[in-house]
């Protein structure tokens, strides 16, 4: 916070000193990472110290990196709760900048032995692969222009050429750690750059995937917590608590879980000091989180924004969806998963009403509700496929796919409302050219499209429900739809007579 200490402001005692070095090389920038790794980086630092900095790397924006330079790549995170707002400063960043304006130096940071980690938070989206098929998208412009050569743009690519160069400069072990909300994102992870090295003629690529397979390791890691957007009263309120200006706070919820695979062929910072688990059942954690968590908060998300409602509190808050997300949850999502040992299902879902009903928070339904055609692929196939497996129709989860839909990809004369307006979704331009009615707009994303996978595409009665559902939140309103699919489920709607 450099530029306010130069207007004579005086920072607070709770400033921690730099790391003495950078180990951890982080793309994606945004607030999820820098109120939770960086967070858990801290508390080890603290514990152990060690040169386990981390050079962020923001994909496109400046807005962030600008800050922080300016503020000695200090910041807040804003930990906010109705009982009050506390708050922490990491300092972990060594330095940043954007890969979009140097995607060189990504190579260059990646193959830099120093480095002995490298973090991921670029969002589902940002892997460049097929829903459909799980594997990398190599007709993706963006990919096909990074196989050809150049300094690359995707992830993917920068992960390749980066680990590609280390091999060639000596081969210092290394590990690629995801921080994404994908099923076992460390073997995706690996899967996917493999995939981009094998497309590479031999000559190129042998040497990298040997060194693959001898020193470099893709651990999997389940991260959980609520980090909302950023407002400018969220900005003015730590002003005022930290006695500086700070450009780029960040606010989060009490509730903290880091699930990881110790698999770090490198060395790792003591994450456990923060709180970290190590575990060999981060798969287990996964689908707790991305389907009784993440596949309930989408159905949060779309039914709020079509309530007219601007937070999860508050559609949370309305009865009926507050009862749709509870037959979700326990009817639909939690057959379908294995609670890891120590962790208990009927607390762990108490403490998911409690922190989505964190009205101090703010989160907000267009946050939760974008990009929704990933996050639903990662979150609804297997509980459907398991449902129909034992004898029972998923209607919630059909209810979910039909919200989305008439969120981000209106029939024509339905206005679902400024906050579905506001979601945004890189499948939006393809599904617009399919309104002529819910059963058409249902067939083009689940079976044209795939957004779901490939299962999903072939259960005509799932198609089939859900352009139902869609047509009666364009026909009746999105509150008839709750009623019928709790009613359809067995579970009595709450304005049902």
């Amino acid at each position: 916070m450099s530029a306010i200490l130069r207007r004579g402001a005086t920072l607070p005692a709770a400033v921690p000193a730099a790391p003495s070095g950078a180990g951890i090389l982080h793309l994606g920038l945004g607030s999820f990472h820098r109120a939770h790794q960086a967070a858990y980086t801290a508390a080890a630092l603290r514990a152990e110290g060690g040169d386990w900095g981390i050079v962020g790397v923001a994909s496109r924006s400046r807005r962030v990196v600008d800050a922080l330079h300016a503020q000695d790549h200090l910041y807040s995170v804003a930990t906010v709760s109705p009982a009050g707002t506390t708050l922490d400063i990491p300092g972990v960043h060594t330095d940043s900048y954007v890969a979009a304006d140097d995607p060189a130096r990504v190579v260059a940071d990646l193959a830099d032995p120093r480095i002995r980690i490298a973090t991921l938070t670029v969002t589902e989206n940002g892997y460049s692969y097929s829903n459909a098929t799980q594997r990398l998208d190599v007709a993706d412009p963006i990919v096909a222009a990074d196989l050809r050569g150049g300094s690359p743009r995707s992830t993917i690519g920068q992960l390749a050429r980066g680990l590609q160069r280390r091999a060639s400069a000596g081969g210092e072990p290394i590990a690629i750690l995801s921080c994404d909300n994908l099923l076992s994102n460390g073997s995706h992870t690996e899967k996917l750059v493999r995939a981009f090295l094998q497309e590479l003629p031999d000559a190129e690529s042998a040497d990298a995937l040997a060194y693959l397979d001898r020193a470099v390791t893709f651990p999997s890691s389940m991260v959980d917590r609520i980090v909302p957007s950023t407002t400018p009263e969220l900005t003015e309120r730590v002003a005022a608590l930290l006695g500086v200006r700070d450009d780029v706070p960040v606010p989060a919820e009490p509730f903290t879980m880091w699930a990881i695979e110790d698999r770090f062929a490198g060395g790792r910072p003591a994450w456990e000091a923060g709180g970290a688990v190590f575990t060999d059942e981060v798969s287990a954690y996964e689908l707790l989180k991305v389907r009784l968590l993440n596949g309930t908060h989408s159905l949060i998300a779309y039914l709020g924004a079509l309530r007219g409602v601007p937070t999860i509190p508050d559609a949370i808050g309305l009865t009926d969806v507050e009862a749709a997300a509870t037959a979700i949850l326990r009817s639909e999502y939690e057959p379908s998963v294995t609670a890891p040992r120590g962790v208990d299902i009927a607390a762990y879902e108490r403490d998911l009403f409690a922190r989505w009903g964190n009205s101090a928070l703010g989160h907000r339904t267009s946050q939760v509700g974008s990009d929704g055609s990933v996050k639903l692929g990662q979150r609804i196939p297997g509980p459907v496929a398991q449902a129909f497996e034992r004898g029972e129709f998923p209607h919630l989860i059909a209810l979910t796919v039909a919200a989305y839909l008439a969120c981000v990809a209106p029939p024509a004369g339905f206005d679902p409302g400024p906050h579905a307006a506001a979601m945004t979704d890189p499948a939006r331009e393809r599904l617009a050219a399919a309104t002529r009615g819910g059963r058409d707009l249902a067939a083009r994303a689940i079976v044209e499209l795939q957004l779901f996978g490939e299962d999903l595409a072939h259960r005509t009665a799932f198609v089939d429900r859900v352009g139902d559902l869609l047509d009666t939140i364009v026909e009746r309103g999105v509150d008839s739809a709750i009623a019928e699919s709790l009613s359809a489920s067995g579970t009595l709607s709450p304005t049902a007579p």
